[in-house]
């Protein structure tokens, strides 16, 4: 899985050639966004048993500074933006290289780098679409990479061969295709595409030499397809009722049999985690009967459902490797995952390395299992790809990402915190706070609306967060109520309740800022991606005079026409968005009461809005109405549109001149200054 991430997201990549560590997030309008990741996808962190050390740079493992009034140097955005986004690990077949995407040409392009250390080679060069690397084929130097155009998410899948030749394995102009995985004996490979139907996702076999292909399900259902068993003769398939009651189903090959596995009667949720390697067994998430979820396991020769593992947070992925020797499992604590490694065998955790502090994203087995790649990433270093060999109990670094105009100890460290909200309950968050702040010296501050509709904010390096704080501004990620992480019964509270109590958590996290001796109560601004946008709107519209600015980066202004116009390859979630959010075929009353286009008479307070032209899932006129809105009502407002990006930034180039435009506008109206740089 090159990418794991949700629905309005990406596609998981399965297969049993490599094992990604990373949690899908339950629900997400948002995109990848390059530098702004955290806004929209799940981070995982690994804690591990200590062992030996692996050696890192100073930048990498310095430990957090005190908080003191030291004058931090401030880095202009053309310093920050020399950093580069990496991610996405695939072992060539000798295991002598690995392929990676990185954006160090200023677009995503796929890059190979040797195991050994050394210079990455670049292997595509496109200078406008993102070029995403997927995997290496499992016997020779052929590559697959995926890419859409300008944004519009019609990704279609490629294969290169070494002399530099592509092919598009998936042509056409109005649809979309995602690998999905590897076959366990390697001759063929799994893409998922809705060309014959817009609505849904078949599934199809390629042949792994000449590329002939197979109809394996065609998916009339609406299914969100599952796994593939090792021995071709199972698929599961997750089918949501809600965002937080879903259900797997088994189908059956040979006699075309599909039988749903997880009956239950309260609502819970259930989801494919994977098949363990002998096609005995798969293994899922589910919170029926508890709080948070956990692993279980269905046999396939009983039917019979069997506890496998648990935890005080969620369990939000396992997995294994490649010949079932080891199970991993992916624990979320608090916007971090820890990972716990099985000995399958013995039934003991394995000791490994204590990795420098932080968050550890797209581990990677190899097919040997004798070495696994993965990121490695902190609040003040971008992510890095590392290399682990498990018989020398050493690993390098093949990548160094962060900008060499930047130092580490200038930028923060994020902090948890909780406060009270409106009715009592505790809700979480993630602090940055400047190490100029103090109360002699009291910075304005902005809260940070994480997307979705239930998603996280997450522990990480954010590059443009930590540009942020560098100039001066407090930046609190709030976690309201809705959000993944916290439990079934935390995720679920914000059901039909948007635009309404969540939205009261946002107003309460200014509360909250306010009360940091640090902070200048009287500058608190809101800002957010995605469906964080619509919280920056909601809250201008509803609590007009709770913030003193806001910034609404892709984000929709009305809900019935949002909920009207989900992408049709994303059909299989339509019913769960409209039981979480609303039905615009029924409740539009209600939707229209909480979209902020049709209140955008009570936006007085100063707005900047960015959209990507090319955007599917919020499209364009989304943010042309609030403008033109808040314009006809003499509101300030001022507005970006990007003409080559959709959900998303696309590019540095977009992000740079994004980052510059938003704090530029927060200087002007926030900080009271003409300060730019």
């Amino acid at each position: 899985m090159v990418r794991a991430e949700a629905l309005l997201v990406g596609d998981p990549a399965r297969g049993p050639l490599f094992v990604v560590l990373s949690p899908l997030p339950p629900f997400a309008f948002g995109a990848r966004m390059p530098s702004w990741s955290t806004v929209s996808r799940a981070l995982t962190a690994m804690a591990l048993l200590p062992s030996l050390a692996i050696a890192a740079p100073k930048s990498e493992s310095a430990k957090a500074s005190p908080v003191t009034s030291r004058p931090s140097k401030q880095y202009t955005i053309e310093q920050f933006m020399e950093t580069t986004s990496v991610y996405g690990a695939s072992f060539s077949p000798d295991e002598k290289r690995v392929l990676f995407t990185s954006n160090a040409t200023g677009v995503d392009n796929a890059f190979s780098v040797p195991v050994a250390g050394g210079k990455p080679t670049q292997l595509t060069r496109s200078t406008t679409d993102a070029n995403i690397a997927v995997s290496y084929f499992p016997q020779d130097a052929r590559i697959l990479v995926t890419r859409d155009q300008g944004g519009n998410e019609l990704t279609h899948l490629y294969v290169r061969t070494p002399d530099g030749k592509e092919q598009d394995l998936t042509p056409g102009d109005k649809h979309r295709a995602t690998f999905h995985g590897w076959s366990h004996d390697r001759s063929a490979f799994y893409v998922l595409s809705n060309e014959r139907e817009g609505r849904f996702m078949d599934l199809y076999r390629y042949d792994t030499k000449v590329y002939t292909r197979t109809l394996l399900y065609e998916n009339d259902g609406g299914y969100d397809v599952g796994a593939v068993s090792p021995d071709e003769k199972w698929l599961s398939m997750d089918k949501r009722r809600t965002t937080s009651d879903s259900d797997v189903h088994l189908y059956r090959f040979a006699t075309k049999e599909l039988k749903h596995v997880t009956p239950h009667e309260a609502a819970a949720s259930w989801k494919t985690a994977t098949f363990d390697p002998a096609s005995s067994a798969l293994y899922m998430l589910t919170n029926d009967g508890s709080e948070f979820t956990r692993v279980v396991r269905y046999v396939l020769a009983s039917g019979k459902v069997e506890e496998v593992e648990k935890a005080d947070w969620d369990v939000t992925f396992t997995s294994f490797s490649r010949s079932g020797a080891w199970r991993v499992t992916g624990i979320n604590e608090h916007g971090r995952t820890v990972i716990r490694v099985h000995d399958v065998k013995t039934g003991k955790l394995l000791a490994l390395p204590r990795f420098p502090e932080g968050t550890i994203t797209d581990v990677v087995f190899a097919r040997s299992e004798k070495r696994m790649a993965f990121y490695l990433e902190g609040d003040r270093s971008p992510s890095n790809l590392y290399v682990y060999d498990f018989g020398t109990r050493k690993a390098a670094r093949l990548t160094d990402t962060l900008s060499p105009a930047v130092d580490a100890k200038d930028l923060v460290e994020s902090e948890v915190v909780r406060f009270k909200s409106f009715d009592g309950l505790e809700i979480p968050g993630i602090l940055f706070r400047p190490q100029q702040a103090t109360a002699d010296n009291k910075l304005p501050a902005l809260v940070w609306a994480q997307g979705g509709p239930g998603d996280q904010t997450y522990r990480g390096y954010n590059g443009f967060i930590q540009y942020l704080v560098n100039h001066g501004n407090v930046v609190l990620g709030v976690n309201n109520r809705g959000s993944s992480g916290y439990g079934k019964t935390y995720f679920a509270a914000d059901d039909q309740k948007h635009g309404r109590e969540p939205l009261r958590d946002c107003v309460e996290a200014k509360k909250y800022l306010a009360s940091l001796p640090y902070v200048d109560g009287s500058r608190i601004g809101i800002i957010g991606a995605s469906f964080g946008g619509y919280a920056v709107l909601s809250a201008l519209a509803f609590h007009p005079d709770a913030f003193d600015v806001g910034v609404d980066v892709f984000g929709p202004s009305d809900l019935v026409s949002l909920l009207k116009d989900i992408p049709p390859h994303r059909e299989a979630a339509r019913a769960a968005l409209y039981k979480e959010v609303g039905n615009p075929e029924t409740q539009e009353e209600m939707l229209r009461a909480v979209s902020p286009l049709f209140h955008a008479k009570n936006i007085r307070k100063p707005l900047l809005v960015i959209q990507g032209a090319n955007d599917p899932r919020v499209r364009k006129s989304q943010s042309d109405a609030i403008v033109e809105a808040v314009q006809k009502n003499q509101g300030t407002v001022e507005y970006i549109v990007l003409p080559d990006a959709g959900h998303g930034f696309g590019s540095k180039k977009n992000e740079a001149e994004t980052s510059t435009r938003i704090r530029a506008f927060l200087d002007r109206y926030l900080k009271k200054s003409q300060a730019m740089n």
